[in-house]
């Protein structure tokens, strides 16, 4: 059933650049595209590629350079060109792996263990947080809306500080999370009164209208409720927005997903998921009573889930999906027309970017179209049955298996067999990986390819090469 479409509000896409960070070149081609799409609003996650000064130049990435200042600037003045609003997102509390993973700041971690979580008791903690979204302000001139994050806060209360703390009767994890966001959005109002606070809502869903109201975040921030599945639960998504909205906390946000939440190393996206996801949120924005109202909605494109997990995919092959998700939004669902207007923009006979024609590359079309093809065709061969298992088929199983090749107890006639099946596997994955790698390096930094290869390619070819070392060793004494 068709939903009415998405009600007035901003609809950012999220940029994840803490993996598979864009060259400044592509980055713009993809904010034109964004725009074109109907998304008015960027919502940027930094991380380690923002070039940090000073004390904090050691945050900066190391596999490859962060952004310049003036590629930084220069990406801004462009988004403003489309009319597109750039939102920094800069983490304060939870998911602060590529901060505390530097051994200068193990001493502000939550528990030792556990690189993401800031220690909420020390005042040094605070103060690093604060010279980060300094500098990531400065960075954006006229800047008037900063999210905070704050989501999946692991292991708080774990600490020794913070046991302490809690020892004191009344007191529990739930006001410990809202003293220090409060104490991060009093200080950022301090610094910059006409700074709007965005946070992600997951640490506050448990909580009580009551501790809601006395937390001191009321006025000071606005929820975003992230959620990313295909089947969202409506009735409960609702329910929550309006106990926020009963707490006092009015302007509130919602957060989807176009691709890098299917699974952690996933290669390929579904855009079928995510329109479902979509679907459900025109749901829940329709379903709102009166006087509850979205501000906007952020379309999220996952890079990682964290700081130290693989690539999700990237975003050539994530652009068909981004295009059907915000076309679902504007229609209300992903009519025939909604179709025919991603179809048309992007030149692709389907939504599906496993399913789309082969037609020759048009960068205006579609930026990084030859990518999506590339890593499509590869895919789909390092996820056939012949060469993913082919250490578990029968001539492997039956003829050269470990017992048989420690005791070079083999068959010569079918060992070479084996021999020559797998390296013409290897040199067909090896042709195509060739070609993925050099469209990788035109649009990403060189790292990201090595690193898309080593997590996707290498598992996959390891065991058709170590056959193809071990099979002469076995036969030189078995064949004149």
């Amino acid at each position: 059933m068709k939903c009415p479409p998405w009600p007035e509000g901003r609809k950012l896409v999220h940029l994840d650049l803490k993996g598979a960070p864009p060259r400044p070149s592509y980055l713009h081609k993809l904010i034109e595209l964004f725009s074109e799409l109907g998304a008015d609003g960027l919502l940027v996650e930094y991380e380690d590629m923002c070039p940090y000064e000073g004390e904090l130049q050691l945050l900066r990435a190391t596999e490859q350079p962060a952004y310049s200042r003036q590629e930084i600037l220069s990406m801004q003045e462009f988004a403003r060109s489309k009319s597109m609003e750039v939102i920094p997102l800069v983490q304060t509390f939870g998911h602060m792996e590529f901060v505390l993973k530097h051994r200068p700041l193990w001493g502000l971690r939550e528990v030792a263990h556990c690189v993401g979580t800031l220690n909420p008791h020390k005042e040094e903690g605070l103060r690093l947080v604060m010279e980060m979204l300094r500098q990531v302000v400065d960075l954006h001139p006229g800047v008037n809306t900063l999210h905070i994050g704050a989501d999946e806060v692991y292991m708080l209360g774990e600490g020794e500080e913070s046991k302490l703390w809690l020892a004191s009767p009344g007191r529990t994890v739930e006001q410990l999370f809202l003293t220090y966001v409060t104490k991060v959005a009093k200080a950022i109002k301090e610094a910059w009164p006409h700074m709007t606070i965005i946070m992600w809502d997951d640490m506050m869903r448990g909580m009580s209208l009551d501790t809601l109201k006395e937390s001191g975040l009321v006025g000071l921030v606005q929820p975003m409720l992230w959620d990313y599945n295909p089947d969202l639960n409506v009735d409960i998504t609702v329910s929550l927005l309006e106990k926020y909205h009963r707490a006092g906390m009015s302007e509130l946000w919602a957060a989807s997903s176009f691709k890098g939440s299917t699974s952690v190393y996933t290669c390929v996206t579904r855009t079928q998921r995510h329109v479902e996801n979509h679907i459900q949120w025109l749901k829940v924005a329709s379903s709102l009573p009166a006087g509850v109202r979205l501000r906007g909605i952020a379309l999220t494109g996952w890079q990682r889930y964290d700081h130290l997990s693989v690539l999700c995919e990237l975003m050539p092959v994530a652009l068909p999906s981004l295009a059907a998700c915000l076309q679902t939004l504007l229609h209300g669902e992903l009519s025939v027309e909604a179709q025919s207007r991603v179809s048309e923009r992007l030149g692709v006979s389907s939504v599906e970017v496993e399913v789309m024609d082969r037609r020759p590359a048009e960068e205006t079309l579609f930026p990084g179209r030859r990518l999506a093809e590339l890593i499509v065709e590869l895919n789909a061969l390092l996820s056939s049955d012949d060469i993913r298992y082919f250490e578990n088929n029968m001539l492997v199983r039956g003829w050269f298996s470990p017992h048989q090749r420690q005791r070079r107890m083999v068959t010569p006639l079918i060992t070479l067999r084996i021999h020559s099946q797998a390296t013409e596997y290897l040199i067909t994955l090896q042709q195509k990986v060739e070609g993925v790698k050099e469209e990788i390096k035109r649009l990403y930094p060189e790292s990201t390819a090595q690193e898309w290869v080593e997590e996707h390619v290498s598992p996959v070819m390891a065991p058709l090469q170590r056959i193809t070392e071990e099979v002469p060793v076995c036969i030189q004494e078995l064949v004149p």
